[in-house]
């Protein structure tokens, strides 16, 4: 779902990952003189931000996309970039202040694993954060797109049911890997769209299960579900709210 350019990723969701990053970090409470791991960085939206933090020696990234590595070295160059799974992270134990997955845990193989390796990677007294989209509450970014798809196929298999993606999962999720101080929150963010098909097009790059469900489709099919959701969307320009859930636990 994710062996994509890193262009296409970014006009698909980086759109709302940027700003969602921004919010992250500060969320998270990352200070300067800290080490820290964006674990399934993709093109880097969360790693520009902890390295503008940080600096580009106390920040480490992990992605098992190897375009999304390939993109991120180009944007950060000399930033320790390796191309690795969140279950099994690259890493001695304690050996960052932060583990951060920002939009990842949905789409870990083994989302248990992955935080009980984030936690291994952090030092005593560090922290372990992950963000997820609001798919169940109806309030990601896609989720017109999801409502759309159902409307026309109510048996479709959307992203609501991942890990993650409903209230009270990603504080389960720390708690199961022994962390403690669990805290939780949302964030917001809100991106303008200046026309329907600015808001459509990233939907056929192929990227996340939003993108092969359009893949999958017939021509008219897609066409039936493009029309769709331009009936559900404001007429254009229109802003795109987007909630996440966020959760973070002490080591």
């Amino acid at each position: 779902m994710f062996q994509v350019a890193a262009d296409a990723y970014g006009r698909f969701m980086g759109r709302y990952s940027e700003p969602l990053a921004e919010q992250f970090v500060d969320w998270v409470g990352v200070r300067p003189g800290e080490r820290a791991l964006d674990v399934g960085s993709g093109p880097g939206a969360l790693a520009a931000r902890l390295v503008d933090r940080l600096g580009l020696t106390a920040v480490s990234a992990i992605d098992p996309s190897l375009p999304f590595v390939s993109a991120l070295r180009a944007r950060l160059p000399g930033l320790d970039v390796q191309s690795a799974g969140a279950e099994r992270l690259p890493f001695p134990d304690d050996f960052f202040d932060h583990a951060l997955a920002q939009l990842v845990v949905h789409f870990m193989q083994d989302p248990a694993t992955g935080i009980a390796e984030m936690a291994r990677v952090t030092r005593p007294g560090g922290s372990v954060s992950s963000c997820v989209w609001d798919f169940a509450g109806g309030r990601a970014p896609l989720s017109t797109f999801w409502q759309a798809v159902t409307d026309l196929d109510p048996g479709a298999r959307t992203e609501e049911d991942l890990p993650g993606a409903r209230a009270g999962d990603l504080e389960g999720l720390l708690e199961a890997a022994g962390l403690t101080e669990i805290r939780s929150g949302e964030l917001v963010v809100v991106v303008a769209q200046r026309s329907f098909e600015e808001w459509w097009e990233p939907y056929t790059f192929g990227v996340g299960p939003a993108g092969e469900h359009v893949a999958s489709l017939t021509d008219n099919a897609r066409d039936a579900l493009r029309d769709h959701c331009r009936e559900l969307l404001p007429e254009a320009p229109f802003d795109v709210e987007a909630t996440a859930w966020a959760a973070s636990g002490t080591v």
